[in-house]
């Protein structure tokens, strides 16, 4: 049986000029590869190759690596096992993995190996071909999943054991499509030709229990206990997902939980003529685990929203109390064994769980199981927005969860007698510390009950982290500053470049050899390459290529062309008011006023490229994407701009669709209101593949300055003590629209109906919010941006300046990698050494029996 070679790493995928790790022949690696092809086509879908089609040949070659990944798993699995190693455990309710096949052929080193395997198949097609067919599992809305993705990477990478826990979405964030401009949503069957990287695990199933009431008793000891007695009872069971790590024999695991119903089928009901009551209770269960993030704008979908969340995070800690008690009964070590993270508020339930684990089911004493719960969990903040700290009306958390209703009252009632003996008198900070919301409609506040059982808290910028403190969790912050950390967000260096852009890895291996992909800090001597001519040709060359790429890629998508040598501008992410894609439009609007008038001018041609998806009910999000496609096919079918300007909207951008657009863009938009957004990644992804930031001091953006030098990043606009200063004396948007005669201009033709065929209703609610309220200070920052806009365009104007400043920008951005994020973790908040796999570990005879997975 063929195996990778041991340390495997970097491969083809990354371009010419790079090889394959490994102890194997090259053609030794690929016939064992093709090979196996043959066999799993056989073996796994009952097909033979005459009648196979591209899509049973990319599943092949995804069950041939996948059984190369199991190999290194039960070699970690024995490994972690063997040496009872402290394991990192990471909640969160999104993972937004992305296609896997490429990802895990780099981290095993096979890339070369399977790009021969596939064209000596001699079928007409090649590995890119195959890496098309995977469905993107789309277990997230964004850039909190797609971190959670990065920082299972990097743990494995970094040999740090490690398991995260999620939700199995049968139907992930709606795919997108575009109707006369108007986003429709249509739903993700990602699931719907199965999905090859997942290990069913139907032996290892719990219960779940939603609803009812509690009943107090007195034990056989004498102790004052408390049951629960529920409405309804299902089963979560796990399907796992093999994460490797990248140039180590290292797989972690990915466990994702599903419901099903205790009993699958009421033969009572179904003797009696009942037909479709007899599968109800099971139609029902599975219902939990349908959809991501149901609406939760109805009672029903709040509901369903919480009792997602809770279902995943009890699975989950009841594994880790099967899993440490293959070692041992008594449960007072078990913050030793487990370090829990929990990925914002979604999981903050797991507090409150955990207590009622220790104290109702396994009879430990309340300030113990208090001292392991605090101990255990550690809490990461992702939201400076208020309305995004998770709350919960106290009915509907009742009714749902009326014993960790209980158990968090218990919890407030301790917490705020220590408060009050350390502010007497302070009934104010007591009630913004408590864990329950005591105005009128109460509510439980999911934020103060992660901070209060946590260890930890950390932010994920230097600027977040400063206004949590400041700000939403400034009470906290007072009472606990030990409490308090910054862990700034990074980006997996192997999806995001290696993978992505393999024309530019393999250009900076050629130059600075391949320490990079291990240590991202190793870009840093890139610098000596920024003033060599051949090197800033040879990077132009890589960028050229890649924006022809995304231009064919979006001329498909949209039947609109793109110029290569125009400059991409690029914002693609989430739309929201306050990542003010609107701004970026009214830019747009302006440049094309200015042709009107000029038609015979220069400047620099332009390309607007914008994606991201809005949430389903979200208005003025989903006006804001036909505001896009309204300028858009205005400019684009005017004659009069040909050459000088487009403005094109890329549908359905997920993690699959953004892998040609980030090596393609020149400049990168990251230009939300200064104080609004935690941190980004996106601006790490776009700045890792050369293109410059355009942004506000908000977020990551403010250490990204700090790392690339301000004289290679265009800045603009009000910062967060100036936008929060004018709000206090009272911000007046009339006054910017006074004083500024082309944001006149650009707001009248919105107002007219001049891309809108003459309708002045369409747009009439996102103009009325500007003019009257400019909640997030779009008019303020107008007139800065339109002038920084035009220094990047004189920057863009002169080649050798903007491959300059590119190959400056990648080669300090070695700090935003996820490895550094997770070694800041691992040293700092969760104490947990790498343990690195070497091959073989634990097979020969007299080894450990295997854990139970």
């Amino acid at each position: 049986m063929e195996m990778p070679a041991e340390g495997t790493g970097p491969a083809e995928a990354r371009g010419p000029g790079l090889s394959t790790r490994g102890i194997e022949p090259l053609n030794s690696a690929a016939d064992g590869l093709r090979s196996d092809m043959l066999q799993q086509l056989f073996s796994m879908q009952a097909k033979f190759p005459d009648v196979a089609t591209r899509h049973d040949w990319y599943l092949a070659l995804a069950y041939a690596v996948r059984k190369r990944l199991l190999l290194h798993w039960r070699d970690t699995a024995r490994t972690y096992f063997r040496l009872e190693s402290r394991t990192v455990v990471y909640l969160s309710a999104e993972f937004l993995l992305g296609p896997q096949l490429g990802c895990n052929l780099l981290s095993l080193g096979l890339v070369d190996a399977a790009r021969e395997a596939v064209a000596g198949l001699e079928r007409g097609f090649d590995l890119d071909d195959l890496l098309q067919e995977e469905e993107e599992p789309g277990l997230g809305n964004g850039g909190l999943g797609r971190l959670a993705a990065c920082f299972m990477d990097s743990l494995a990478t970094l040999a740090i054991p490690a398991i995260g826990h999620g939700i199995r979405y049968e139907f992930g964030i709606f795919d997108q499509t575009i109707r006369d401009g108007w986003q429709v949503e249509i739903a993700d069957t990602w699931l719907r030709y199965g999905n090859a990287w997942e290990i069913p695990r139907p032996q290892v199933a719990f219960d779940v229990k939603l609803g009812g009431r509690t009943e107090p008793y007195v034990d056989d000891q004498g102790r004052y206990r408390v049951r629960w007695i529920p409405e309804r009872v299902l089963k979560g069971t796990p399907f796992d997902t093999p994460v490797a790590g990248y140039g180590v024999r290292n797989v972690n695991l990915l466990r994702l939980w599903a419901a099903r119903a205790s009993e699958s089928f009421d033969f009572q009901a179904f003797n009696v003529g009942d037909y479709y009551g007899a599968v109800e209770d099971k139609v029902a269960s599975e219902n939990l685990t349908k959809v991501l993030y149901p609406n939760d704008e109805p009672a029903s979908g709040k509901v369903l929203r919480l009792e997602q969340q809770y279902f995943f995070v009890s699975c989950a800690l009841q594994d880790m109390v099967r899993i440490y008690q293959q070692r041992r009964d008594r449960l007072d070590a078990f913050h030793d064994k487990w370090a829990i993270q929990l990925n914002d508020t979604h999981p903050s339930i797991a507090v409150a769980e955990l207590m009622r684990l220790l104290v109702d089911e396994h009879g430990v004493g309340w300030e113990e199981a208090w001292d392991t719960t605090t101990r255990t969990f550690a809490y990461t903040n992702h939201t400076l927005l208020p309305e995004a700290l998770e709350t919960w009306p106290l009915p509907l958390f009742r009714s749902v969860l009326p014993r960790h209703l209980e158990i968090i009252f218990e919890i407030n009632q301790r917490f705020l007698d220590e408060v009050r003996i350390r502010y007497p008198g302070d009934e104010g900070r007591v009630q913004r510390l408590s864990l329950i919301d005591e105005h009128s409609d109460k509510r439980v506040r999911m934020a103060n009950l992660a901070c209060v059982g946590s260890h930890a808290i950390n932010g994920v910028a230097a600027m977040h982290t400063e206004l949590l403190q400041a700000t939403v969790l400034r009470d906290f912050h007072e009472l606990w500053p030990e409490k308090f950390s910054n862990k700034t967000n990074g980006v997996s260096p192997r999806r995001f470049v290696m993978e992505a852009n393999p024309g530019l890895a393999a250009l900076i291996t050629e130059a600075i050899g391949e320490t990079w992909t291990r240590d991202l800090e190793g870009l840093r001597a890139l610098e000596n390459f920024a003033e060599d001519a051949s090197f800033r040709e040879a990077w132009r060359k890589v960028k050229r290529d890649n924006k022809a790429r995304l231009a064919r890629v979006m001329e498909t998508a949209t039947g609109i062309r793109a110029d290569p040598d125009s400059l991409f501008d690029v914002q693609v992410k989430r739309i929201h008011e306050y990542k003010r894609q609107h701004l970026n439009v009214l830019h747009a609007i302006t440049l094309y006023a200015r042709m009107l008038d000029d038609p015979e001018g220069g400047g620099v041609p332009r390309t607007l490229i914008f994606a991201g998806k809005a949430a389903p009910g979200y208005f003025m999000a989903k006006r804001i994407i036909k505001l896009i496609h309204a300028v858009g096919d205005m400019v684009n079918d005017d004659l009069s701009v040909a050459g000088r300007l487009r403005v094109l909207f890329y549908p359905d951008f997920n993690v699959k669709s953004a892998r040609p657009v980030y090596p393609a863009a020149d400049l990168s938009e990251q230009i939300s209101t200064a104080g609004k957004e935690a941190s980004g990644t996106g601006n790490m992804k776009f700045a890792l593949n050369g293109a410059l930031t355009i942004g506000t001091l908000d977020g990551a953006n403010v250490e990204i300055r700090e790392a690339v030098g301000e004289e290679n990043f265009f800045l603009f606009g009000l910062t967060a003590a100036e936008v929060a200063a004018r709000r206090e004396r009272g911000y007046r948007p009339d006054e910017e629209i006074g004083h500024d005669g082309e944001l006149r201009r650009v707001l009248a033709l919105l107002e007219s109906g001049h891309f809108t065929g003459g309708d002045r209703s369409l747009f009439e609610p996102l103009v009325r919010s500007l003019r009257d309220r400019d909640d997030y200070f779009l008019l303020a920052d107008y007139r800065a941006y339109v002038d920084c806009q035009e220094r990047v365009a004189e920057a863009f104007a002169d080649p050798e300046r903007w491959a300059r400043m590119s190959i400056l920008n990648v080669a300090r951005m070695g700090r935003f990698s996820s490895d550094r994020s997770i070694r800041e973790y691992s040293e700092e908040i969760w104490k947990v050494d790498g343990v690195e796999v070497g091959a073989g570990d634990d097979v020969s005879q007299g080894g450990p029996p295997d854990p139970v997975p």
